[in-house]
């Protein structure tokens, strides 16, 4: 959904994410990983705050300690945060360990 300021607001989501506060990994396309702080999560995608402002429908890899990187697109953007969905859900095993090790 396209607003006035030319920002994009969130699509409707598969399942509800959980609230956390934590940084992750990620990397753009041509660049190297950076720390970036994410706020929420679901096995379909994560809320992630960037440095640079992406684009819509950009394609990045997050990577969650312990885990290879994930292909991921930019769903969303208002201002500097973003949503993005990965490109295949987590199963489900997988996230609660990736919620549990983010909570601590």
């Amino acid at each position: 959904m396209k607003k006035e300021d030319g920002s994009t607001g969130p699509r409707p989501r598969k399942s509800a994410r959980v609230a956390l506060q934590a940084e992750v990994q990620l990397r753009r396309t041509g660049q190297h990983h950076y720390r970036v702080n994410v706020f929420d999560i679901s096995p379909e995608g994560c809320k992630l705050e960037f440095v640079e402002r992406p684009r819509l429908d950009e394609t990045v890899w997050v990577k969650f300690d312990g885990y290879d990187a994930i292909q991921s697109s930019v769903c969303w953007v208002e201002g500097h945060s973003a949503g993005i969905e990965f490109e295949r859900p987590i199963y489900p095993a997988i996230f609660e360990r990736i919620v549990a090790r983010l909570s601590d």
